[in-house]
């Protein structure tokens, strides 16, 4: 197989979707690689480091005119001439995506394979999984960074001062961004409130994050409560494939204190704050009701270098395997099923149908492929 891996055009986006290392491995079981020009740059990997372990390096449109092309994020309209009958895997995101790509995918009879809704045996996302981790150690991070009186924040330093702790950080969900949150804002010394759904999970969670936390379960009027005297709220839930629901309401924020930050880390799936809306590392923050949201859509791609290592120990495996024997892996790896978004002109992921009111346009994936 002829697998592309192209350059990110994303605003202040710098990961890769394979390293070298990973090409290397994927050209040494047969398949040709070849990589766009300048496309490791932002993550520390230079072409000559590709070119070293047998890959090609090339152009955009002959990295796009492949069968397989690997990316990070989700193609950019400016991409979309590129866009054929080949399979694209990487982060689509199309239950969150405002505009015309899941059309555009459709219409060209692409392949979206999207890594956030691939499952493992134990229903496990292990494609998001990584990013999930950085994005979870990030938030806590800026939202201490937006906090300080410079940024227009309440002026709390997330942190134990003497003994004394210092600051309210109030987390939404306990998956993998909420866990390691989580554990980033308690080690800093922050009064930890970790909202869930299951209540039995509480002895697990202080067991893997720390015995101080305070577990809450997640209703609106709990997470109203605990709001009025955040200092920091990050919003870390999800639903498989699916738009993320609104658990902050526009009322929760108005009631924050003035300075009070929040950090919507499902802004990729719609965000799970009312007032949030998509922005950019240039761009990161914006005021509502006098609280600072950060609503950045790629938040790992602030570190390329360790998001795009994490990445492709992650993806390596299944691209392997759809390189190895193409889209008849799916016939028996349900899955690996479920990251099919669009597959011959229907979607095929009930979720984003149901979230972007396409079930019109919606079938099952194996009964295209056979």
């Amino acid at each position: 197989m002829k697998i592309g891996v192209v350059k990110e055009i994303k605003e202040e986006e710098y990961r890769v979707a394979l390293t070298p290392a990973g090409a290397s491995a994927l050209i040494d079981r047969g398949h040709a690689v070849l990589v766009e020009r300048g496309a490791g740059f932002g993550s520390g990997f230079a072409d000559e480091e590709y070119h070293d372990v047998g890959a090609i390096i090339c152009g955009t449109a002959q990295a796009w005119n492949t069968d397989m092309v690997m990316k990070v994020k989700e193609p950019m309209e400016s991409e979309y001439a590129y866009l054929g009958g080949q399979i694209v895997f990487t982060y689509f995101h199309l239950a969150g995506v405002v505009g015309s790509l899941t059309e555009t995918l459709l219409a060209r009879g692409t392949t979206a394979i999207a890594y956030e809704t691939l499952e493992d045996e134990a229903g496990r996302l292990p494609l998001l999984a990584p990013m999930s981790a950085v994005a979870g150690n990030m938030a806590t991070l800026m939202g201490s960074y937006y906090l300080a009186g410079f940024n227009h924040g309440k002026g709390v330093q997330l942190g134990c001062i003497l003994g004394s702790c210092h600051g309210k950080v109030v987390v939404i969900g306990d998956g993998v961004v909420g866990q390691h949150a989580a554990r980033v804002a308690d080690s800093m010394g922050a009064s930890v409130f970790l909202a869930g759904r299951k209540p039995e999970r509480e002895p697990q969670l202080k067991k893997k994050i720390s015995d101080k936390i305070h577990f809450f379960l997640s209703t609106p009027d709990r997470i109203g409560r605990h709001l009025k005297e955040a200092d920091l709220v990050i919003g870390a839930v999800l639903r498989h494939g699916a738009k993320a629901p609104h658990v902050v309401t526009e009322q929760m924020v108005k009631s924050m204190q003035p300075g009070s930050v929040v950090v919507d880390v499902s802004i990729d799936q719609g965000g799970c704050i009312e007032t949030s809306r998509p922005t950019s590392h240039i761009a990161p923050v914006y005021e509502r009701f006098g609280v600072i949201h950060y609503c950045v859509t790629n938040m790992p791609g602030a570190y390329p270098r360790t998001a795009t290592i994490a990445l492709t120990t992650a993806t390596l495996r299944y691209a392997m395997r759809l390189a190895d024997q193409g889209l008849a892996v799916l016939q028996d790896d349900e899955g690996f099923k479920k990251a099919v978004n669009i597959c011959q002109g229907y979607v095929t992921c009930r979720p984003v149908a149901e979230g972007l009111d396409l079930i019109d346009r919606y079938r099952d994936v194996s009964a295209l492929i056979g």
